[in-house]
């Protein structure tokens, strides 16, 4: 089993060494944040094929209007909205009632810095240079009790994402089968051989009791998990990471944040349409997604899953039959408990004078306002502006997402 943390200091090992599992049945709500790295172009993933203006503005890349029984066209969902084809595996959770796109969605920062966006979007401060943690560690520190669970929240990543950085304890793990330890300011140790030469104070008082604690992962075991109900992930590092996600949830282990990424999504040249460069991206998650759904069964009606990106792109196609940087994207709001089977969202449309600045699709809903009725709704926290300060959600803004 594998655990790589980043920042993980003396004081989390004894919480974690002294921390008991929570039963199933207490294990409560769970949140899954997805994060595609590099911008995702919302126009090509939630299809505005009403639009006609869509047509004009992408000649070459645009996803055509649905034709039942034709699958090189938009899956219509409403009339206006469709999705990508590749994402057709996504298409019976929305029947379901279990999938909510939202469209003109994304941050109010203007910026088109990839590093810069995804900074303000993991902190929940757009444009706040100044914040030290992220939105999900100020969740986290709502209830400090809780943080005696060691796994409530753990992202597989290869190191901690900007959203789990604070003082309340988090775990990222590059994945279950490599079991490392990241110490603060230090190179990553095998966590045996930390162990061994530790000193007294920082791991031989506890280490027994953190090996016994550890061995809570082994209802996970990453080699012989057999996923359930038929489902199939795809051999991505993303199906990966949401199997393993899957795994932990079964596993009882006490997971209420789970987080992923996928990069991949900065298409700047030869997008592709239909098929291309960003339809392979989409097959993939689109796949992994709904695997997901499949193994947990049941179990999603206290998962909520949520896909964030850093802005959406230009919605006039370069001349490299790619989309450069741009505002408003579109995300997926994906549980049991959510209001899905419809697009959320008030669409902005695409004439020249309805685009922020002229050129790329304008922000209609914050993603904040999204995340805080996950927060609010979905996992029941109080004191909601703690976690994103700076910011409110009157009734008037909501999209009543549950």
């Amino acid at each position: 089993m594998a655990l790589v943390t980043m920042g993980l200091s003396p004081a989390f090992l004894r919480r974690l060494a002294f921390a008991a599992p929570r039963r199933r049945e207490d294990s409560g709500k769970i949140l899954i944040c997805l994060f595609q790295r590099g911008a995702a172009d919302g126009l090509n993933i939630v299809v505005p094929h009403g639009e006609p203006i869509y047509y004009e503005l992408r000649p070459s890349i645009a996803i055509p209007r649905p034709q039942p029984g034709n699958p090189g066209t938009a899956i219509d969902l409403d009339g206006f909205f469709g999705l990508h084809p590749a994402l057709a595996p996504l298409k019976p959770l929305y029947d379901r009632g279990l999938l909510a796109p939202i469209q003109a969605v994304g941050s109010p920062s203007s910026t088109r810095s990839h590093f810069d966006a995804q900074d303000f979007m993991e902190t929940g401060t757009p444009d706040v240079r100044t914040t030290h943690d992220g939105w999900i560690n100020r969740y986290l520190q709502l209830d400090p009790r809780l943080g005696r669970a060691p796994f409530r929240a753990v992202a597989l990543t290869g190191q901690t994402p900007r959203s789990f950085e604070g003082p309340a304890p988090t775990i990222a793990m590059a994945g279950l089968n490599d079991f490392m330890v990241r110490t603060r300011g230090a190179d990553i140790l095998r966590f045996e051989t930390l162990y061994r030469e530790g000193t007294a104070d920082l791991i031989h008082a506890t280490g027994t009791e953190t090996f016994e604690a550890l061995k809570i992962l082994q209802a996970a075991n990453a080699r012989q998990y057999a996923p359930a109900n038929g489902a199939i992930y795809p051999g991505s590092p993303l199906g990966r990471s949401l199997q393993q996600i899957a795994q932990l949830i079964k596993a009882g282990v006490g997971l209420e944040i789970a987080f992923a990424d996928v990069g991949g999504w900065d298409t700047h040249v030869n997008q592709g349409g239909v098929t291309g460069q960003l339809a392979q991206r989409l097959d993939d998650f689109g796949r992994a997604i709904a695997a997901l759904v499949t193994d947990l069964g049941d179990r999603m009606a206290d998962v909520v899953l949520v896909t964030l990106s850093e802005f959406g792109r230009m919605a006039k196609q370069n001349g490299d039959a790619g989309t450069d940087h741009g505002h408003a994207g579109a995300i997926f709001v994906l549980g049991g408990a959510v209001k899905g089977g419809q697009v959320l969202g008030r669409w902005p449309g695409l004439a020249r004078e309805q685009l922020f600045e002229g050129r790329d699709l304008a922000l209609t809903t914050d993603f904040r306002t999204v995340l805080w009725e996950v927060v609010e709704r979905h996992l029941e926290a109080r004191s909601v502006e703690r976690v994103f300060p700076g910011f409110s959600v009157g009734e008037a803004g909501r999209i009543s997402l549950f």
